[in-house]
């Protein structure tokens, strides 16, 4: 039976923890909230310690409305400051990448080393009135911890170290990712015409698996629901080890049981996923890693960070069928991830306008096949940081 205006308004579910408000996306105030209190206080997945192999190399980003940059400095550690200088608050770094042994402010010389320290001022003198020492004018250093070859950051030098926060969210991966080194092969950058958790639905929810055709052919029937465990870690990360796929099901994917060695400690059917809050996935296929780096640029519109990883120093036929089995699934004109970004961008023309009210999280399966135990468990932490309701987001409650 359709419905009237009023039952459409209504929650459509029993379980308060079961539905989620159209405005989480689209109110103004909640997505400032989600700036501070969730971006501004958690670690954030920054890159791959093998995009910064030589000293003096870095990379630039954007978190939580704050420009950074990572960079290995002359003794080999990677450390990250605001991207900004300490005197008349210029970019320091433009470039996405690049390698600098001394950072240079375009617009005054001011300079800098790889520990953050100002190294340089042009006429000191005429700060020696006001107390004005370069001793005192660092760059803003911001917290930063390495995992598995993954940089992390944070901007709250109060938050818990990044063990704590992590827990046991990345123990899956602890041989594929720990056994040998491993480097970046891949990378793209996407903006998406949605809010941000929009797309990080996209690879918490294992129910969409009916909307891949590839997924339907090789992962839908290569093992029973019930026999798949998702595990929630708490902090609101989560994930699954125990998936399978059959890739002989899908044409073209044939034979990628022995063409490649398959990563440490996995099979070439594996099928693992880590969701990391609040906006990070690391996910493994047996030869391939995928990575996602979320940052949101407004309440609408959000920058999908990608990145492929390997094994460094591995023969060329081997890489060039890693990068193959990675395009396959995940690449720019893969089988999957376009299929998400547009499933991602259609929810938000319909919560954009206030059609959609409500998007349903209440699948029960007793933590396997396609429970929803992970959404609920990110929207459970979501409202512990935002002090809002997911089901009434409009209005603050108590933390």
């Amino acid at each position: 039976m359709a419905r009237d205006a009023a039952g459409w308004a209504q929650a459509p579910c029993a379980t308060e923890d079961g539905c989620v408000a159209g405005s989480v996306y689209t109110d103004p105030g909640v997505y400032a909230d989600e700036l501070t209190e969730v971006f501004g206080r958690t670690w954030r997945l920054a890159c791959h310690e093998s995009e910064l192999p030589e000293r003096y190399d870095y990379r630039c980003f954007e978190h939580a409305g704050q420009p950074l940059f990572c960079i290995r400095g002359a003794d080999g550690v990677i450390r990250t400051f605001v991207n900004a200088c300490s005197h008349r608050g210029a970019r320091l770094l433009a470039e996405p990448a690049g390698n600098a042994a001394k950072i240079v402010c375009f617009y005054h010389l001011w300079t800098y080393d790889s520990k953050g320290a100002c190294t340089g001022i042009p006429r000191p003198v005429g700060y020696e009135a006001a107390g004005v020492k370069r001793a005192g004018l660092g760059l803003r250093e911001v917290r930063t911890e390495l995992r598995l070859g993954f940089v992390f950051v944070n901007l709250d030098d109060a938050a818990p170290v990044l063990g704590e926060f992590l827990g046991d969210a990345l123990g899956q991966f602890e041989t594929i990712l720990g056994t040998q080194p491993l480097e970046v092969f891949h990378y793209s950058r996407n903006v998406l015409q949605c809010n941000w958790k929009a797309w990080h639905e996209t690879n918490m929810d294992l129910y969409h698996e009916y909307m891949h055709v590839v997924l339907r052919k090789t992962q839908l029937k290569a093992m029973p629901m019930e026999d798949r465990r998702l595990l929630v870690y708490g902090n609101g990360h989560a994930g699954t080890g125990n998936l399978k796929a059959a890739y002989d099901g899908y044409e073209g994917f044939r034979g990628r049981g022995g063409d490649v060695p398959p990563l440490p400690g996995t099979g070439p059917a594996d099928f693992r996923f880590s969701v990391l809050f609040p906006a990070s996935a690391i996910l493994s296929r047996g030869t391939v890693i995928r990575v996602d780096t979320v940052t949101p640029i407004s309440a609408r519109e959000t920058l999908l960070e990608m990145r492929g990883l390997g094994v460094l120093g591995e023969p060329p036929e081997h890489r060039s069928i890693r990068v193959q089995h990675h395009n396959q699934y995940w690449g720019p004109m893969g089988r999957n991830v376009p299929e998400d970004m547009y499933a991602a961008e259609e929810c938000e023309r319909a919560f954009r306008g206030g059609a959609a009210r409500w998007q349903l999280i209440a699948r029960q399966e007793n933590s396997t096949g396609q429970d929803d135990a992970i959404l609920r468990a990110f929207y459970a932490e979501w409202a512990r940081r935002t002090g809002r309701s997911p089901q009434d987001p409009l209005h603050k409650v108590a933390t």
